[in-house]
């Protein structure tokens, strides 16, 4: 019923907290639907993740634009959140909150997604336990592997991939 890629996410954004890898998950799901389109509700999805990430390392100016494109894309797409499953009555005054938080450039807290179906509660939940991860629980701000989880990939593909596209570049060129 639900892609098991969402199902990943949200037991990462509401079980560890791990945004950076809902990032991850959610792009790569992305890329290969049929819909890659910028506006698409997993770019909405991929961007709240984003600025959860940037605003748990106090980077307000990042938290807020990918925030505030995350709110515009997700505006635009409330029956399908519906149809995902989420309470949107109840969402975007959470996202409401948290961008004034962020002008405001308070400290990071963690919430989570308003699910309203319970199948996909439950297929949630069975995917924080099997993973290990509590549901609910704040985030460790003390975990470095999560906080600044960017500065400890190993990025060797991603370089590989813009060197091969920027030759790619000029010998089209």
């Amino acid at each position: 019923m639900y892609p098991e890629q969402y199902i990943q996410f949200l037991a990462h954004f509401n079980g560890d907290r791990d945004y950076f890898e809902c990032h991850e998950i959610l792009e790569e799901y992305w890329k290969e639907s049929s819909d890659m389109k910028k506006d698409s509700i997993w770019v909405g999805f991929i961007l709240l993740a984003v600025s959860r990430y940037h605003h748990r390392r106090r980077n307000f100016k990042g938290a807020k634009r990918t925030l505030e494109k995350s709110i515009d894309i997700l505006s635009l797409r409330k029956n399908e959140l519906t149809k995902l499953g989420l309470a949107v009555s109840v969402l975007f005054p959470i996202l409401s909150k948290l961008l004034g938080d962020i002008d405001k450039e308070e400290s990071y807290h963690s919430f989570n997604l308003p699910i309203t179906d319970p199948t996909l509660f439950k297929a949630c939940m069975n995917k924080c336990e099997d993973s290990g991860f509590t549901w609910g629980k704040d985030s460790n701000l003390e975990d470095e592997s999560i906080v600044h989880r960017h500065k400890l990939r190993d990025r060797t593909s991603v370089i590989e991939e813009r060197i091969n596209a920027l030759k790619n570049k000029k010998g089209n060129e």
